[in-house]
């Protein structure tokens, strides 16, 4: 088995490698077979790791040592639970629809063997997080995907948009990574190691101390540290401000990153470190707040968004609220299993799209398109697939998802635990509203895109009037996401045996005063009876209500919005400007880090080093012979007289 374990993550590098170094010799057709076979290995390998999970098999253990720095020992290693296999099949299923969607979304571009190479070198590097069994090879997979992220945001580097938003979001992760480096240090400093399964059975040691510095209790102090790096990574309030400008990469890269792999980081290595959190209460509220503030603000910025790929990136910052949620309330489970009917749904939803990007001539402002649900049959339904799972509503994945995170919280009885039950609460109106706000603005009522002019797009080309009727995308492009769509669907109906099951086993830890899920586990009878019960409560008629708000805006009276904002002026302006924060960070961060500079170069440079250090020293040399000269020159004005 040690085998399949190794061919999983390193079949998408040989197929980065190969695409990369060898890419104008093998070609396009070479460039993306050579990926897709590699992502189809570690598919299929992932499958059968999952069989053999299921049938009660487990691995852990090390397959390399790096170096001994005294008693601390530095491994490459894995290991393979159910945790890991769930997220294995995830991450290879969705990147494996995204490379062959790929092959249509970038067939005109010039860059095409270099996309495949990153995206598949960043399928290994998300493999390699999430199979680890040690923070070194964790911490390695956390930078890796952070650095591919980095190159695929800014794929078309010639645009100044994409330059500037894949350097914030590469900034922004540097301030996460910062409390991720601190925790895992305080790990390594007090437990004496970086393996999963020898620190969390000094979990019960590690709290009983105080980190020396701070003063507070050490497990919090570690736990906090590791949820800032998450609130980098899944884009947390108020590190969450990289994603939404991560949208001027391609397409195919925001279903990969932003649906199913890098944003789910944190979520997943939160859940791995469940023993150790369940021992801080203190963390556990910090993160339900953190998770509930970004589930309800950010859903709010998606109604105002006239951009299609924006609207879906701000859904998915709420959505990860959710998740996080849940991880606060110590509903793991319910978090992953959110995680993967999420990645299913916003896949689609990215995906969907960026098919509608391309019938648009690469349009992607809402206001210029309309009616397209006649030329775009397979598209709009998978879109209104993916917006009824992403609303919450029965009996589709997101339903089952988030109705148990709800619930979770609800139950919890920890500190912040009632404000985020009223948040979530009002996401889920704003979340039926914006998904099919998104649905009825693109593909229903008049046809915009016949008096719209020129707008900048995806690919950073002009628009064309669109005198061409916009079609249906190729098979590349719609087999993914019908593919996709069925697990939007059907995934959430697994919800008995992954959630109220014992499918996680040892994998996740719930503390003895954390009984949420064990009591939801007692009422839940089946997934009928979770319908027709969840067909009675508040969030099914909030997501409704909000369905219908957006029906009765955008195609009974198409007019009331531009009235509602007119009256509205104030409230979206701040929705609009997303509270401030960019230019509060642009105007402190960057401001200060511009005037830091400055000062630098003006005293550091000019006067200490220049004036002082490199002139200042060639003075003092030149002095000796400045008096050797003067007194030359006396003595020979003395003999001329």
């Amino acid at each position: 088995m040690k085998l399949l374990y190794l061919i999983i993550p390193f079949a998408p590098l040989l197929g980065a490698i190969l695409a990369g170094f060898l890419g104008r010799r093998i070609g396009r057709v070479g460039a993306h077979s050579v990926t897709i076979l590699g992502v189809g290995v570690s598919f299929v390998g992932a499958l059968l790791v999952l069989q053999d999970v299921l049938a009660g098999a487990r691995f852990n253990g090390d397959l390399y040592t790096w170096m001994e720095v005294g008693g601390l020992k530095l491994t490459v290693g894995f290991l393979i639970d159910p945790l890991t296999a769930m997220m294995m099949v995830v991450v290879t299923f969705v990147s494996l629809m995204v490379h062959i969607y790929t092959i249509g979304y970038m067939a005109e571009d010039p860059g095409y063997q270099r996309f495949f190479s990153y995206i598949s070198l960043f399928t290994f590097s998300m493999l390699m997080l999430v199979m680890s069994n040690n923070f070194l090879q964790l911490f390695f997979g956390w930078e890796a995907v952070g650095l591919v992220s980095y190159l695929l945001i800014g794929f078309w580097y010639t645009r100044p948009t994409a330059i500037y938003a894949n350097l914030k979001a590469f900034l922004v992760n540097r301030v996460g990574d910062f409390g991720f480096l601190i925790g895992i240090g305080l790990i390594a400093a007090y437990a004496g190691s970086l393996d999963y399964v020898q620190v969390f059975a000094k979990g019960g040691e590690l709290a009983a101390m105080t980190e020396t510095v701070t003063g507070w209790p050490l497990i919090t102090a570690i736990c906090i540290g590791l949820f800032v790096g998450a609130m980098g990574k899944s884009a947390q309030f108020p590190l969450h401000v990289w994603l939404p400008d991560s949208m001027e990469g391609p397409t195919p890269i925001s279903a990969l990153i932003h649906a199913a792999t890098m944003v789910t980081a944190g979520i997943f290595m939160v859940s791995r470190m469940s023993p150790l959190f369940e021992l801080s209460e203190t963390a556990l509220s910090f993160v339900i707040v953190i998770g509930a503030i970004t589930a309800l603000f950010m859903a709010l910025i998606a109604i105002v968004q006239t951009d299609i790929k924006r609207v879906v990136a701000y859904s998915t910052l709420s959505q990860l609220g959710y998740m996080t949620c849940a991880l606060g309330a110590s509903a793991y489970s319910a978090a992953i299993f959110h995680l993967m009917t999420h990645a299913f749904f916003k896949a689609v939803l990215f995906l969907g799209a960026g098919s509608v990007i391309i019938a648009m001539h690469h349009e992607q402002d809402m206001r210029r398109m309309g009616g397209l649900r006649k030329y775009m049959p397979i598209t709009y339904l998978t879109v209104l697939i993916g917006a009824i799972a992403n609303a919450g509503l029965p009996p589709f994945s997101g339903f089952f998802s988030k109705d148990s995170i709800i619930e979770a919280v609800q139950l919890a009885h920890i500190p912040g635990a009632t404000f985020a039950y009223l948040a979530l609460l009002a996401g889920v109106f704003v979340g039926g509203f914006y998904s099919f706000r998104l649905v009825f603005f693109a593909f229903h009522g008049e046809e915009r895109f016949r008096h719209a002019g020129g707008h900048q797009g995806d690919h950073g080309e002009h628009g064309h009037g669109h005198h061409a009727e916009p079609h249906e995308s190729p098979w590349v492009v719609t087999l993914p996401l019908v593919l996709l769509a069925i697990p939007a669907i059907v995934s959430g109906w697994t919800i008995g045996s992954v959630v109220f099951g014992d499918y996680f086993g040892g994998a996740i830890v719930i503390g003895e005063n954390h009984h949420g899920i064990e009591e939801m586990a007692h009422e839940f009878q089946g997934i009928v009876p979770m319908i027709l019960h969840g067909l009675v409560s508040p969030p099914f008629w909030l997501a409704m209500g909000g369905a219908v708000t957006a029906w009765f805006l955008y195609i009974v009276r198409p007019d009331l919005p531009a009235v509602i904002k007119q009256k509205l002026a104030f409230p979206a302006m701040i929705l609009e400007e997303k509270y401030g924060l960019d230019r509060f960070n642009d105007w402190f961060f960057a401001g200060g880090a511009r005037a830091l500079g400055r000062g630098l170069w003006k005293v550091g440079d000019q006067v200490i080093i220049d004036g002082i250090a490199v002139n200042g020293t060639a003075g003092l040399v030149g002095l000796p012979a400045s008096f050797a000269c003067c007194r030359t020159a006396l003595s020979t004005v003395t003999h001329f007289r």
